[in-house]
């Protein structure tokens, strides 16, 4: 989501602000399964186009709502339950997002604005190649199954995206199993990473964290963590400290509730305290007080 967006961005670009979130090279859609997602104005069409239905029917159905919006928006916004209101539908209207002339603006409070842009000129085809080469860089090594479920497209287009990509992928082996990596990526899986960050709170959905299955094992391996990070209804944020999930957070406006796991050292918390307080919050003007919560 938008404001999670911008604590994502922070954890990994020096000079985040408040207002980064807003910043004209990026936009908001709706994504992978329908969620609210940031991204980079360059890659609006994979995460649009790239989703459009294979078949007929899904094709005329994104299409059709499309065309409902446009008429009802015109050149104009509308909060997104007035403009489904008003062409007899409710959240339909998500299904015109495929065809990459929807955006939104949320801030996660209220409802999102909506409008609509001219769709990216690219072939819907190539749009998936390329939203397959984006979650093969970000989350491999992953698998076509994998793909098919993060991107909320059936499986058998999973597989027909990992099988047109071809020889531009490696195959690889993990203890959750086989899986593909991007070939030009393997380089950098093979180097040295360098010593990671003291710490960095990775908010709710982070990309690092939305992972599903035996992957989830690769970053935590006891189950009862797993537990607590990847919870059934709200995901909490997490805590990485020193490159490794060591507990979870989360945010009520100026305060954060931490729990660390283990036995957390006197510097592990100030670590985690001296992180809070840089977190750049919109409406957050003093400093952000760190509770913490039950440890063993």
């Amino acid at each position: 989501m938008p404001r999670a967006a911008l604590l994502s961005i922070h954890a990994r670009v020096e000079g985040t602000a408040p207002s980064t979130w807003r910043d004209p090279s990026l936009v908001q859609l709706w994504g992978p399964r329908y969620s609210a997602y940031v991204v980079p104005v360059r890659d609006l069409a994979p995460f649009s186009l790239g989703r459009l239905p294979d078949d007929e029917k899904g094709r005329a159905r994104a299409a059709d709502m499309a065309a409902r919006l446009r008429a009802a928006l015109g050149n104009g916004r509308m909060g997104a339950d007035e403009v489904a209101t008003a062409i007899g539908v409710h959240n339909a209207i998500r299904y015109a997002a495929t065809t990459g002339s929807v955006l939104i603006r949320w801030d996660g409070a209220r409802q999102p604005l909506v409008w609509m842009v001219p769709p990216p000129s690219i072939d819907p085809a190539e749009a998936r190649l390329e939203l397959a080469r984006r979650y093969l860089h970000v989350f491999g090594p992953t698998t076509p199954a994998s793909f098919a479920d993060w991107a909320g497209v059936p499986a058998r287009a999973g597989r027909a995206a990992f099988d047109a990509l071809g020889r531009s992928l490696t195959a690889v082996r993990t203890p959750a199993g086989d899986a593909w990596i991007l070939a030009r990526d393997e380089s950098a899986f093979r180097a040295d990473s360098g010593p990671p960050a003291p710490v960095r709170l990775l908010p709710s959905g982070d990309a690092y964290t939305l992972l599903q299955g035996a992957d989830r094992t690769l970053l935590v391996p006891d189950a009862r963590r797993r537990g607590e990070l990847w919870t059934p209804r709200v995901w909490p944020g997490a805590i990485l400290l020193e490159g490794e999930i060591r507990g979870t957070w989360r945010r009520a406006h100026d305060t954060v509730t931490a729990a660390l796991w283990g036995r957390p050292s006197r510097a592990a918390r100030a670590a985690v305290e001296a992180e809070a307080a840089a977190l750049p919050l919109p409406g957050v003007d003093g400093r952000v007080a760190v509770r913490w919560g039950d440890v063993d």
